[in-house]
C-alpha cells in the first residue's frame, strides 16, 4: 500500500486510491507497448493493429473503475471541499519522485471530474496547471543512448546503434545498408563538418513500432549544430530486417508524426523525456500532438486545451463560422488565429441523412482505432469544453443556438459546449481546386485530384470507405496532403456492396429519372460518382488520367477480396523516391 502523510484519513484514502489507479494504468499500458517488439520480431502485423485498437480503451476503463471504487467505498453522499483540496495536496506529494506525474494530474482530473459536477473544473479543486516539474526526470534505462563515433567512425557506430536495440531476427547486410545512409548523409551535406569535441549520436531507447515498421529516431551533434533523423527498419522478403531509407529533414520526421496516422507503441518510462527529445528535433510540432502520437491521447487532450486557454488570454480576434459550404450533420466553427477548427454534432440533421447522433459518436470513434494511413484527419473530442463567451462572434452565437440549441449553456462569463471536435485546420479540397481553376494553375488542378484519388485508394486498402465523397470532405494540409476530415458516413469496405448500374430494360427508362433496379441499403454503384465530382472539364480530365478505374466497380470488390484475404498494404510515411531501393537499386532490396 501507498503511503502518504496527512490529518484527513478520507483525504490520505482518496490520494491513495487516485495514485494506485493511474499507476496501474500505466503498467498495462507500458505492456502493451513492450509486447509491440515480439510482434514485430514474428511479423505479426495484425497484432500489433490490435493492440493500438486495444490501448485506446486503457485510460477510460481505468478511470472508471477508479472513479467506481471510490463511489463504492465513500458511498453516494458528494465528499466535500475541504477533503478533496486536501486529497490533491496529499496526491502531489505522491507525484514528486514519480516518473509519470504529468500524466498522474491529468488521471486526477479526470477521475474528478467523472464524480464531481463540472461547475468545479475552474477552481483549487483539479490540476488546472501543472505542480510538478518534469524536467530532468530520471529512467532506466536513459531515454535516449549516446554513442561518440570518434574513435570507432561513423560507420561501425551505427552498425552498433542499430544491433543495441538487441533484435533477434538478423539483418540481411547492415553494412551495406549503413553506407546507404553514410552516403545519403554525405550528399545532403555536401561534405562532412569538422568534428567538434561533443560529437555524438544520441538514439532514443525504444524503438517506435507502427504497422509493418520500427522507426529508430534519433540526432546527431556537433559543436552547435544538431542534425535529427528518422530511419524505418523493416522486414525483407527473404525474412531478415533492412534500414528502407533515412529521413533528415525535420519536415519529413514531422510527417512522420503527423495525427493523420496510427499512434506508436513505445516502452517509455518517463514519456515527458521523449515528448523533450523528440520536441528538440521537431520545435514547430505541439507537445500535445506528441504525447498524443505516443499512445497518450488523454495528456495530448489537456495539454491542448491549456495551449488553448493560453492563446486565447494572448489574442483577441473572435471565434467565427468555419468557410466553405455548410454540412448537413457537423456545425463548424475556427479561431482565424489558432490553426485548428471546432465542430458539433448538430441538434437535426439536413433530410437525406439517415444517421443519429449515436451514429456520428460512433463513426469517430472508429477513426481513432483503425490504420488511417496518412489520410484521415485525428479528432480530440472534448465534454463540457468552456470557453469565453465573448469571444464568438454575434454571427456565430446565432448559428450556434439556431443548430445546436441543446449543446450549449451559459455559466457566468463561459459558454459550455457540452460535447464537440476538435481537428487541424486544413483548406477544403473543393476551395483549393476552385482557386487552381480560377488561376489557371493545372499544376495544381493535377495535384489536388491525384491526392485525392491516391487517398480513397490508401483508405479503401485500409478497409474504409468514404461514404460521402464531396471534395468539400477533404482537405489540403500544409504539407500538399489530401486528408478526409468527414465521418458520419464512413462504413467499412467489407460491409459494403459495390455493384454495377444493370442495363435498362428499354432505353426510354434511362431517360426517366427513375432507378430501374433494387438498391439495397448498403449497395454503392461507382459509376455515379462521376455524376456529383466530375462536372468541370478540367477536374474531370485529370481525375480520368490518373483514377478512371474509381469508377468501375471492379476496382472495389479486388480492395475488399485484398482485406478479406488478410492483406495489409505497406504505406510509407515518406516519399517513395527516398526508399534506398530506388536510390541505389543496384545494391538495395526493398520489400
Amino acid at each position: 500500500m501507498t503511503q502518504v502523510s496527512g490529518s484527513n484519513p478520507i483525504a490520505k484514502r482518496i490520494a491513495i486510491i487516485l495514485i494506485e489507479g493511474f499507476n496501474n494504468h500505466y503498467r498495462l499500458f507500458r505492456e502493451c507497448s513492450m509486447v509491440a517488439k515480439g510482434r514485430y520480431e514474428v511479423a505479426d502485423w495484425h497484432g500489433i493493429q490490435q493492440a493500438v485498437r486495444n490501448r485506446i480503451q486503457f485510460y477510460d476503463d481505468r478511470v472508471g473503475e477508479t472513479s467506481a471504487y471510490l463511489r463504492e467505498i465513500f458511498g453516494p453522499k458528494p465528499i466535500d471541499d475541504d477533503t478533496w483540496q486536501q486529497a490533491k495536496l496529499l496526491y502531489i506529494g505522491l507525484l514528486i519522485n514519480h516518473k509519470q506525474p504529468e500524466l498522474a494530474e491529468t488521471f486526477f482530473n479526470s477521475v474528478f471530474c467523472r464524480i464531481m459536477h463540472r461547475t468545479y473544473f475552474h477552481n483549487d479543486f483539479i490540476f488546472v496547471r501543472p505542480a510538478i516539474s518534469t524536467e530532468y526526470i530520471e529512467s532506466i534505462p536513459p531515454a535516449y543512448r549516446s554513442y561518440y563515433p570518434g574513435g570507432q567512425g561513423l560507420r561501425e557506430t551505427m552498425v552498433r546503434i542499430f544491433q543495441d536495440f538487441g533484435w533477434e531476427r538478423p539483418f540481411d547486410n547492415l553494412t551495406r545498408d549503413v553506407e546507404h545512409i553514410y552516403q545519403t548523409a554525405l550528399t545532403l551535406l555536401g561534405e562532412w563538418p569538422r568534428k567538434e569535441a561533443n560529437l555524438q549520436i544520441q538514439v532514443l531507447h525504444s524503438p517506435f513500432y507502427r504497422n509493418k515498421g520500427a522507426y529508430v529516431i534519433g540526432k546527431a551533434v556537433n559543436g552547435s549544430m544538431e542534425y535529427p533523423f528518422a530511419i524505418p527498419v523493416l522486414h525483407s522478403p527473404a525474412g531478415g530486417l533492412y534500414l528502407d531509407t533515412i529521413l533528415l529533414d525535420p519536415g519529413l520526421i514531422s510527417i512522420l508524426f503527423s495525427l493523420s496516422r496510427a499512434y506508436f507503441l513505445v516502452d517509455m518510462e518517463v514519456p515527458s523525456a521523449y515528448v523533450q527529445f523528440l520536441r528538440s528535433i521537431m520545435p514547430g510540432k505541439p507537445r500535445s500532438e506528441l504525447y498524443t502520437m505516443l499512445g497518450l491521447g488523454k495528456q495530448g487532450k489537456t495539454m491542448f486545451f491549456r495551449d488553448l486557454i493560453h492563446h486565447l488570454g494572448h489574442s483577441q480576434d473572435q471565434f467565427v463560422v468555419a468557410p466553405g459550404i455548410r454540412g448537413l450533420v457537423m456545425m463548424v466553427f475556427t479561431l482565424p488565429s489558432y490553426p485548428y477548427v471546432f465542430k458539433i454534432i448538430k441538434d437535426k440533421f439536413g433530410f437525406i441523412k439517415e444517421v443519429d447522433h449515436a451514429t456520428v459518436r460512433r463513426k469517430y470513434q472508429l477513426v481513432k482505432q483503425v490504420d488511417r494511413v496518412g489520410r484521415m484527419a485525428d479528432t480530440l473530442e472534448f465534454s463540457n469544453a468552456a470557453f469565453p463567451r465573448a469571444r464568438f462572434s454575434p454571427e456565430l452565437i446565432e448559428e450556434l443556438q439556431r443548430e445546436v440549441p441543446s449543446l450549449l449553456e451559459e455559466d457566468g462569463e463561459d459558454l459550455i459546449i457540452r460535447h464537440l471536435y476538435i481537428e487541424r485546420r486544413m483548406e477544403p479540397l473543393n476551395l483549393f481546386l476552385d482557386r487552381a481553376e480560377r488561376s489557371g494553375r493545372e499544376d495544381l488542378i493535377e495535384q489536388g485530384v491525384k491526392e485525392y484519388g491516391d487517398a480513397i485508394r490508401e483508405l479503401a486498402s485500409a478497409n474504409i470507405f468514404p461514404g460521402d465523397m464531396l471534395w468539400k470532405n477533404f482537405g489540403v494540409t500544409r504539407y500538399g496532403r489530401v486528408v478526409f476530415y468527414d465521418y458520419d458516413e464512413i462504413e467499412y469496405m467489407t460491409d459494403c456492396n459495390f455493384r454495377r448500374i444493370p442495363p435498362a430494360p428499354y432505353p426510354e427508362m434511362e431517360l426517366s429519372g427513375e432507378a430501374w433496379y433494387s438498391v439495397g441499403r448498403n449497395d454503392i454503384f461507382p459509376e455515379e460518382f462521376a455524376t456529383f465530382l466530375l462536372t468541370s472539364p478540367r477536374i474531370r480530365s485529370m481525375f480520368m488520367k490518373y483514377h478512371a478505374d474509381l469508377l468501375d466497380a471492379e476496382f472495389w470488390k479486388q480492395a475488399q477480396a485484398d482485406i478479406r484475404d488478410g492483406k495489409l498494404r505497406d504505406f510509407f510515411p515518406y516519399p517513395e523516391a527516398l526508399r534506398f531501393c530506388h536510390a541505389y537499386p543496384d545494391t538495395a532490396t526493398g520489400a
